[in-house]
């Protein structure tokens, strides 16, 4: 018998009634590790390993993917470029590329690696063998200073901001491309050489940057000194695609395809999009999981000239996915999403889950009043992303999605099946709902109270209709 009330018996029976439905799409499968679906199994391959950008699937999840699917030759889109693993591991294969991407710090890495692929000439990656060999900036008597926000003010020991506006300002004095590569090298190494590590919801800082910190101190170990980072880093770029090792950053016997690069958030740039116009689509969007991107990548984004008004700005133009997310009106965006919305407004788990957060928000329940507004705005947003997506695959495409589920006040979100259900609203069948063998725990916030329940880890194969 179905509970009355908004409770979480409520939830759980109309979880349960839902998965009933996606019961025979669900399918563990043991070869996607958490390895593969993560960053870390980029840590190891060339070209890959450059930058560390945490919220990545790695390029190995891409090919198995494509391999299984049959997706051999044509466009692909990832509407969530992030650091562009989707676009080069598709190029790699001979397959057309097209991503959106709204974060700087995403937007360089990707354009660094066009530029080090096609552009680069010997005599740029013999300068660049030059600034490690010699470490030029040491010589230049002339400092550009180390652009800040009040969230990176103090992230440096102060020998290693002097050496890092010295390398700023030397870099200037060289051509365009070897600028770029030059920028792109101390992007890869400023969270290692600073207080700080990123992680997840915010920067957590070093007990010697003498910030307050909480009850517990961090110490994050040895901080590299500047020089010895920096030529690390250079020696690592020369030594994966120099010509003296390889003549590309792809397997050279294999065709490769372009890649395009649409800057900006996805919502504002894939209504832009043509029709019917890719034969794939592979994307992770960010999770409904609080973590703010502008707040963990602040000491790129300023060093790349993003100041506090741009800051806010992105956080704002990012998907719905932190606590700070004011809502966004999403007709005026684009008037064509009635249909998305309304597939949002009749989905009645979600619809549960919205009523008890905001009843869990008037008994003071929450940590953070903000959490209903952000779980609202993601799923409504996402419906409106979905509906793009139907809308720019040719008919009988695929779409992959690496996302997690999550729990708030106690509550499991089965962000899976809420959006494949939604999503067969707007033009797709599912296919699989892929499962990771080992979910993720609770927060460690939420462990206390509401035990280590593991949350599903997934990947959604949908299929255009």
């Amino acid at each position: 018998m179905r509970p009355q009330n908004t409770s979480l018996d409520e939830l759980n029976y109309l979880d349960k009634h839902l998965f009933q439905r996606f019961a025979d799409k669900f399918a563990v499968q043991p070869s996607l590790s958490r390895l593969l679906v993560s960053f870390q199994a980029n840590k190891t391959r060339p070209v890959y390993r450059w930058y560390k950008f945490k919220e990545a699937f790695s390029a190995s999840l891409v090919e198995h993917l494509f391999y299984k699917y049959g997706i051999t030759a044509g466009r692909i889109l990832d509407p969530f470029a992030g650091s562009g693993t989707a676009l080069f591991a598709a190029s790699a294969m001979g397959i057309d590329a097209d991503g959106i991407e709204l974060l700087p710090i995403g937007q360089e890495i990707i354009t660094a690696k066009q530029i080090l692929d096609s552009e680069f000439t010997p005599a740029d990656f013999e300068r660049l063998r030059q600034w490690s060999e010699q470490r030029i900036w040491e010589q230049s008597e002339a400092r550009v200073p180390l652009p800040e926000l009040r969230i990176t003010q103090g992230a440096y020991p102060e020998k290693t901001k002097e050496a890092i506006e010295k390398y700023v300002s030397a870099s200037q004095q060289e051509n365009r491309r070897v600028q770029a590569i030059l920028r792109f090298a101390l992007l890869c190494v400023l969270e290692s050489i600073s207080f700080t590590r990123k992680d997840g919801q915010y920067l957590r800082w070093d007990y010697r940057s003498g910030r307050t910190h909480g009850k517990k101190i961090f110490d994050k170990g040895e901080i590299p000194e500047f020089g010895q980072a920096i030529c690390e880093k250079i020696n690592e770029i020369l030594e994966d695609v120099s010509p003296v090792h390889k003549t590309t950053l792809f397997s050279p016997e294999k065709l490769q395809g372009q890649i395009r690069l649409h800057d900006g958030s996805c919502l504002h740039v894939a209504p832009q999009l043509p029709d019917s116009r890719y034969d794939a689509i592979m994307t992770s969007p960010p999770y409904c999981n609080r973590y703010d991107y502008t707040r963990t990548y602040a000491l790129e984004l300023a060093l790349l000239g993003t100041d506090e008004q741009g800051l806010s700005r992105l956080r704002q133009d990012m998907l719905s996915c932190t606590v700070e997310n004011r809502a966004k009106d999403l007709l005026s965006i684009n008037p064509r999403w009635t249909t998305a919305l309304a597939a949002a407004d009749e989905q009645e788990l979600l619809q549960a889950i919205l009523k008890y957060l905001e009843d869990q928000k008037v008994r003071k329940a929450l940590n953070n009043n903000g959490i209903p507004r952000m779980v609202r705005g993601y799923f409504y947003e996402m419906a409106c992303v979905i509906a793009e997506c139907a809308r720019v695959l040719k008919p009988n495409a695929p779409l992959f999605m690496v996302n997690d589920n999550v729990r708030y006040a106690g509550a499991s979100i089965s962000v899976d099946m809420i959006l494949s259900d939604i999503a067969e609203k707007l033009g797709f069948q599912v296919e699989h709902i892929l499962v990771l063998p080992n979910g993720k725990g609770n927060s460690s916030q939420q462990m206390g109270e509401h035990g280590r329940e593991p949350l599903r880890k997934c990947i959604y194969v949908w299929r255009k209709l």
